[in-house]
């Protein structure tokens, strides 16, 4: 599915971001590491934020946007498969965390280069960046420890 309008990235980036709050609520109750617990309570809370920055940005430009015709994003380039079982160990709970924190920082990227309002533009290469400094934060911590 294209993602070319301004409503179709807003509804897929709300989406997005449920779903990693999901996966990160899920990773939170399985992880036995304590450093990678808080890590992940950190990941859920600032998500929470982003679900409710999500909404509130749709909200207050959609009228701006409406018409602008937006090309080049796909949405299976950027849709979330990780999933949390009770088999989960924490190595893969870090990973899977990575893979998310990956394809969100991408997104949000890829869409503060098409969308072009300004706003938004900011608002998605601010979460861009902090996509980039969660992934700093799961890189540093070791695979081998957990």
């Amino acid at each position: 599915m294209n993602l070319s309008t301004f409503g179709a990235i807003m509804e897929f980036a709300s989406q997005m971001v449920g779903r990693s709050m999901e996966i990160y609520r899920a990773a939170v109750q399985k992880a036995k590491d304590h450093v990678l617990k808080e890590t992940l309570q950190g990941l859920l809370e600032e998500e929470k934020k982003n679900c409710a920055l999500m909404e509130r940005t749709r909200r207050e430009n959609v009228v701006e946007m409406i018409l602008e015709p937006i090309a080049g994003l796909q949405q299976r380039n950027y849709e979330l498969d990780a999933q949390v079982s009770d088999q989960t160990r924490d190595v893969d709970l870090l990973k899977a965390a990575l893979i998310l924190e990956e394809k969100e920082r991408r997104f949000f990227y890829d869409c503060s280069v098409k969308v072009s309002l300004p706003e938004v533009t900011r608002i998605f290469r601010k979460i861009a960046l902090k996509k980039e400094k969660n992934l700093a934060k799961l890189n540093s911590l070791s695979l081998n420890q957990l």
